[in-house]
């Protein structure tokens, strides 16, 4: 099939040529067929890749799912896979929960799972969350299974149903499946017009449209010593330079530097965690073009390594080996996406062997599964049910950090049936010494998050410091904004300086708590930030800034920048996230009408975000329309009964509303709520020491300050709670925690 395929495609290169030629767009999408006659071995190569198989349509050589009458139920709906003539067709649940019809348009994906994509309204398409395991049956495959089978239940009143919003593949798959993708959503009509040029990941997704370049090519104008724009290409993606490793050394070195990230970024437009902003440029930066997630909670753990779905960028950009040099294609056939050799031959590239892939390296059997350079330092996560997928952050395994802030550790990934104890003992035995500085990082991240304000001296030191790959660093300056590090204006400063998209984008989030007029004078020069993403961070801080404030120059410089921001954000008015942001754009702005209009459509779209609802509560109660506040809660509470930020914002609301029996009630429940953060039972106690109960108070926040300690609020209220009652020794106890919590982040 392979080499059918390959030779179709070298048959069509004439007609594509001629039409390029023809056609005299320098920029035009011409296909793999125009490109397969000078590079045939590539095309091969990528023949029956997962970016060929990428997405298909669906046929009897593309579906691989049983479509024989198969059945699979799933929390008491029944989906039926079967064949009318030589069409697929499924029958499962709509939107209402009902069973319907649905023919398969496409298949997704090809292994280790693969989906179908079944046309719903608005000429949207969306993944059935019911996937054929395309493993084999030894490894439990050859099934249809439900992608959330082992997590919360998903049914057709959730957010996460697949005829909603986050399994629509037009805003959700469709810009890495395929070639040249056109979203095309008209936000007033809310309807789809998705295009693109090719319906796999082609040449022509990575290297950019071939027209140019075929012109070139065929008129014979192209030898080897030229640049990519020479050869009318947007960008050049070779970038594996060349490796020595002298006899002694342990470890191979670039000859030369690697002086870009052009193919790193490359690949992570597809291969990272982010979200779209603008029309890809070919060769740009990602941050160019994407907003990239940082290395927050609860995408990764602490200390860095992959805890949700985030794909491959952002743990890839914090190893020693992106630190080194290493591209994507060192390891990497990036046509047929295989590794560039087998097993360990992978690393022992750049790794001396007689070091490293010896037992007194590994201190396993050479013959067993604990030898793997990756089992040990790329140890895989499972998403999706069944897509096990690497972590290449490619780390040391640091069972201490994994029973300081609960991480995982490869040791007992695999020693499933040991401890973290055991697993740290045996480093120890063997003599190993993990570097301090990682299990304080980690410690640190962890206690921030907790609102520990002790975090910020460690977190002060590392983010200037320039070892710590630049996404740790764009992740510790966001913290320190939310601790309210003193120290926050002088190091997002410092990182507004750098080179790095990154540090600048981070650094602006930041700043979202600094006084609006020293936020402006800081974030004046990155107006015109020559990386979107940036910019678009610079434009929602800004929206604040009072106009009293500004002179008519100053507001003629945001006003570009405003437009800018409101034109991306209209290409992407299917997602209710866009909507929540723009939402507080314009309540920055002062106008309510905007801000509500856009809340309401993100609620449209995701009926449980709960954000939107908190946001909305808030402007109706501002606008004097509290009875529709009050109803709006109690139908979300009603629809999510354990959100606890919905109860806390109806216990506000009903102090403001002067029921203070019922806003107990509430925040009570918020408290109980709470497994993460403190502000719900710091706010409960305040409201019961206010309405008499201080005993009950007192105990809540002694409670709060054992389990969650270093924060500054919960020890004044408990120093004035105990002065009011005339508790000379705890008030003198916790005037003491104060003073040397004060002392020991830099605060007073």
């Amino acid at each position: 099939m392979t080499h059918a395929r390959a030779i179709l495609l070298i048959v069509c290169t004439v007609l594509l040529s001629q039409a390029a030629l023809a056609d005299g767009d320098k920029n035009r999408f011409v296909g793999n067929g125009a490109c397969a006659s000078c590079h045939e071995s590539q095309v091969q190569d990528w023949t029956d890749s997962h970016h060929d198989l990428a997405m298909q349509e669906a046929n009897d050589s593309t579906v691989l799912g049983d479509f024989n009458n198969a059945t699979f139920v799933y929390e008491g709906i029944t989906t039926t896979f079967f064949r009318k003539g030589d069409d697929y067709w499924v029958k499962t649940d709509n939107e209402n929960g009902e069973l319907q019809d649905y023919p398969v348009a496409y298949v997704f994906g090809v292994y280790p799972l693969q989906q179908v994509l079944l046309p719903t309204s608005n000429d949207r398409l969306n993944a059935l969350s019911v996937a054929w395991d395309a493993r084999k049956v030894s490894e439990g495959g050859q099934r249809w299974y439900h992608i959330y089978e082992n997590q919360e239940p998903v049914t057709s009143e959730s957010p996460l149903h697949w005829t909603g919003v986050y399994h629509n593949w037009n805003s959700r798959c469709a810009e890495c499946h395929s070639t040249n993708v056109v979203k095309g959503y008209d936000g007033a009509r809310r309807q789809y017009t998705t295009t693109y040029d090719q319906i796999d990941v082609g040449c022509e997704a990575c290297h950019g449209p071939g027209s140019g370049h075929v012109e070139l090519a065929t008129s014979g104008s192209i030898d080897g010593g030229q640049s990519p724009a020479e050869m009318g290409l947007a960008l050049s993606l070779a970038a594996r330079g060349q490796w020595h490793r002298a006899p002694d050394d342990d470890i191979a070195q670039r000859v030369t530097p690697l002086t870009h990230q052009t193919q790193v970024d490359n690949c992570g437009r597809c291969h990272s965690r982010r979200a779209t902003l603008g029309d890809y440029h070919y060769g740009q930066s990602l941050l160019d073009t994407h907003r990239l997630s940082t290395l927050e909670s609860p995408l990764y753990w602490h200390d860095g390594q992959i805890l949700d779905e985030v794909y491959v960028y952002g743990s890839f950009m914090q190893s020693k080996m992106s630190q080194a040099g290493v591209v994507c294609s060192n390891c990497h056939n990036p046509h047929s996406n295989e590794l560039v050799a087998e097993g360990n031959a992978v690393c022992t590239q750049c790794h001396k062997p007689e070091t490293y892939d010896a037992p007194a390296h590994h201190r396993h059997s050479v013959t067993g599964s604990g030898s793997a350079c990756v089992d040990c330092h790329m140890p895989s996560q499972v998403y999706m049910g069944v897509d096990a997928r690497r972590d290449h952050s490619m780390r040391i395994p640091r069972p201490d950090i994994s029973l300081s802030i609960g991480s995982p550790n490869a040791c007992t990934q695999c020693h499933d049936d040991k401890s973290n104890a055991w697993a740290y003992d045996a480093l120890q035995t063997w003599g190993i010494n993990s570097r301090f500085k990682d299990l304080s990082l980690a410690k640190a991240r962890h206690a921030a998050d907790r609102g520990d304000m002790r975090a910020l001296p460690t977190l002060e030191s590392l983010v200037a410091d320039g070892s710590q790959s630049n996404l740790m660093r764009a992740s510790i300056i966001e913290q320190m904004g939310n601790l309210g590090s003193r120290q926050l204006p002088n190091a997002a400063a410092m990182l507004l300086r750098s080179d790095s998209p990154v540090l600048r984008a981070s650094a602006v989030r930041a700043l979202g708590g600094v006084d609006p007029v020293q936020r402006y004078l800081m974030l004046r020069p990155f107006i015109s930030d020559k990386s979107l993403s940036v910019r678009m961070e610079v434009a929602q801080l800004l929206a604040a800034i009072p106009a009293s404030e500004l002179r008519p120059q100053d507001m003629a410089d945001l006003e570009p920048l405003f437009e800018e921001y409101l034109a991306i954000q209209s290409d992407h008015l299917d997602m209710p996230s866009v909507h929540l942001q723009l939402a507080n754009f314009w309540n920055d702005r002062d106008d309510s009408e905007k801000a509500t209009a856009a809340l309401e459509e993100a609620l449209r779209l995701n009926p449980e975000l709960e954000p939107a609802i908190v946001n909305l509560v808030d402007i109706l109660r501002r606008d004097g329309k509290n009875d529709e506040a009050s109803a709006l809660l109690s139908s979300a509470i009603d629809r999510i009964p354990d959100s606890g930020s919905l109860w806390f914002s109806q216990g506000l609301h009903l102090i403001r509303l002067g029921q203070t029996d019922k806003a107990i009630v509430s925040l009570k429940r918020a408290a109980e709520l709470e497994n993460e953060g403190s502000r719900h039972r710091y706010v409960y106690a305040i409201a019961l020491n206010d309405t008499g109960s201080g005993p009950e108070a007192m105990s809540i926040l002694e409670d709060l300050n054992r389990s969650l300690p270093g924060q500054p609020d919960v020890l004044n209220a408990l120093l004035a709670f105990a002065r009011d009652s005339g508790d000379r020794q705890r008030y003198e106890r916790y005037r003491s925690e104060l003073v040397a919590l004060m002392q020991a982040t830099g605060q007073r």
